[in-house]
């Protein structure tokens, strides 16, 4: 009898046994610590130098510019580079520009725009870089739990350093900007210990390439319906945040007549609120999927920030902004999570950077939104931030590639459900060419098969109409065959427990069945057709030969780790006599050749 290979309980903490991500995520918490020194400092000085607010918020604009201009050709070094070396040579250099302020900024105050415009820039190539590097750091499984203790770090460490800059305002302010340049040096020297695959680019670095490159990532983020479905969630949402952000100041001290202390707590709540909510999705991540987490994020955001909105009592206030800040990390660490796990690696640097980009730029209108507050009121303009954040989350819930309509889920278990009753699918008629060009519109690297490849895919390969209802493969059952979806939607899960779980909604251009194809294991999943759908059957020998092609080889790699990784089959690897390690470069391998087994 053949055992079934369930998934084992991982603890959240067990991604720190890695230790390139603890080393990044001690490099974040220290260096976000100095980052709060150095922001909160700053204004104090200058406001101390010119008494002007205006000053102060010129400042701020500052930090936001280089951003805009950019974010998006930063993405593209990230993904030409060592990241690992872009990561130290930005910290080292924001220290040695950090411990200029103090000195260059009693000369000038114009030194002080353009020292943060420089760390500003210089930031912008250290996110994106970050960001790409986090999910090698982690297993599949554990990636959820690692960026939820970044967020942990991010915010825990911000709301420190806030604090201790308030401390060292009361004496010499001059000595923030010097401990935020110690903190980059520490920083550096964590991220020199990285482990993690140096990217290569294949051509030298010209302006052609790097426009071309850019073009690339943009086509991917617009044509790549997850990546877009994130995109329009994440600039709704970053609407909602400007307008928030901004709203809360106002809101406190004249709607609800708050002190600026009382203020002071509710922004430290929101961060306290935030880690919580960090923590719990370490700890329960694993029982939603991303999408579900974000739109329940987002929409119960909205229930409990429309209390705040409507609220006219500080210590309510107080607790909402504090659920807020809970909810707010479901959504944060969801959309993160399923970003990493949906962008070849190869092309991080460039998705990160326009998301990161064109969140930026949507916030700050956001902001600007929020200055209607003055005709409209206050309260009015927070209400409609929040009803912001509702629609966003609707969004989120029917988006392609992020949502899934409770009837549509509901179908998809009433059919895993009757998998073991259902139809048997039948066994087809002989593919013919026609048939895998279909399947070119949907995997373009298909288009550069060789003439030999193609002859022997007609010979062996099977093209199968499936009705709705068809189970094509059952959960623990053996077979040599690997199927690619034409057209159409099949639903994979399997049976957990009392439970059944839905692990992937398959469409045009996927293709499943990989692994017992290429290893001899038992079926992993069950797959069921739940609408019309167009299959194309191909035996392992063939897949094999498929494999021969470079992009495929990478494409069938990445997505055979990600499911096997995904699923916990930890003696999986010890069949194929790969660790965790070999795993991760699997992903990203380019040109190897899958061998028989």
């Amino acid at each position: 009898m053949t055992q079934a290979i369930t998934p084992n309980k991982i603890s959240p903490f067990a991604v720190f046994r890695n230790p390139s991500f603890t080393r990044l995520w001690f490099a974040q918490l220290i260096s976000t610590i100095g980052d709060a020194f150095t922001m909160i400092a700053a204004g104090i000085y200058i406001f101390r130098l010119t008494g002007s607010t205006l000053q102060v918020g010129l400042m701020l604009i500052a930090t936001s510019v280089p951003t805009m201009l950019l974010g998006l050709v930063a993405g593209v070094f990230v993904d030409r580079f060592d990241r690992k070396k872009i990561m130290v040579a930005a910290d080292l250099s924001r220290a040695v520009l950090v411990c200029l302020i103090p000195i260059l900024l009693p000369y000038n105050v114009a030194w002080l725009y353009v020292l943060v415009m420089l760390i500003s820039s210089i930031g912008t190539f250290f996110h994106p870089a970050f960001d790409s590097v986090l999910p090698e750091t982690a297993t599949d499984e554990e990636l959820t739990a690692a960026n939820s203790m970044i967020a942990i770090s991010s915010f825990g460490s911000t709301a420190i350093g806030f604090a201790a800059s308030g401390l060292i305002a009361a004496y010499s302010i001059e000595w923030a900007f010097y401990i935020d340049a110690i903190s980059f040096l520490v920083s550096a020297v964590f991220l020199m210990g990285l482990q993690v695959a140096i990217i290569e680019a294949p051509e030298s670095t010209t302006v052609a390439i790097v426009f071309r490159n850019l073009k690339d990532g943009l086509q991917e983020l617009w044509g790549n319906s997850l990546l877009r479905s994130l995109l329009w969630v994440g600039a709704a949402s970053a609407l909602s945040v400007g307008m928030w952000n901004t709203l809360l100041l106002p809101f406190a001290t004249e709607v609800l007549k708050a002190t600026e202390f009382q203020y002071g707590i509710q922004e430290g709540v929101t961060s306290v609120g935030f880690v919580l909510g960090s923590f719990f999705m370490a700890r329960y991540a694993e029982r939603l999927r991303e999408g579900v987490w974000m739109s329940l994020g987002l929409l119960l955001t909205t229930v409990f920030g429309l209390v705040y909105a409507f609220s006219s009592h500080v210590p309510l206030a107080t607790m909402m902004v504090m659920v807020t800040g809970f909810l707010n990390a479901w959504y944060y660490v969801a959309r993160r999570t399923l970003m990493q796990r949906n962008t070849d690696r190869e092309m991080r640097g460039r998705i990160f950077g326009a998301l990161m980009t064109i969140g930026h730029v949507v916030m700050l209108v956001g902001m600007g939104i929020a200055g209607l507050a003055d005709f409209i009121g206050v309260r009015e303009m927070m209400i409609t931030a929040v009803v912001l954040t509702g629609l966003s989350g609707v969004v989120a819930l029917v988006a392609p590639g992020i949502g899934q309509p409770a009837a549509e889920w509901l179908r998809a278990i009433s059919l895993l459900r009757k998998a073991e009753s259902a139809p048997v699918l039948e066994a087809g008629r002989p593919a013919v060419l026609a048939d895998f060009e279909r399947l070119q519109v949907h995997i373009p690297a298909m288009a550069g098969l060789s003439a030999q490849i193609i002859n022997r895919l007609i010979k062996e390969a099977r093209f199968i109409d499936a009705e709705e209802g068809n189970v094509v493969v059952h959960h623990g059952e053996i077979s040599d065959a690997a199927y690619f979806i034409v057209n159409g939607r099949a639903v994979a899960g399997r049976i957990e427990g009392n439970q059944e779980k839905v692990l992937e909604v398959l469409n045009s251009g996927d293709f499943f069945g990989e692994i017992a194809a290429l290893t001899g294991i038992p079926r992993t999943a069950n797959v069921v057709v739940d609408q019309p759908t167009s299959l194309i059957r191909v035996p392992a020998s063939t897949l094999r030969e498929l494999s021969s092609v470079p992009d495929l080889n990478r494409i069938f790699m990445s997505k055979m780790t990600e499911r096997m990784i995904r699923m916990n089959m930890i003696e999986m690897p010890k069949m194929l006599t790969l660790d965790q390690t070999v795993l991760r470069d699997l992903r990203t391998e380019k040109t190897a050749v899958a061998q028989p087994a």
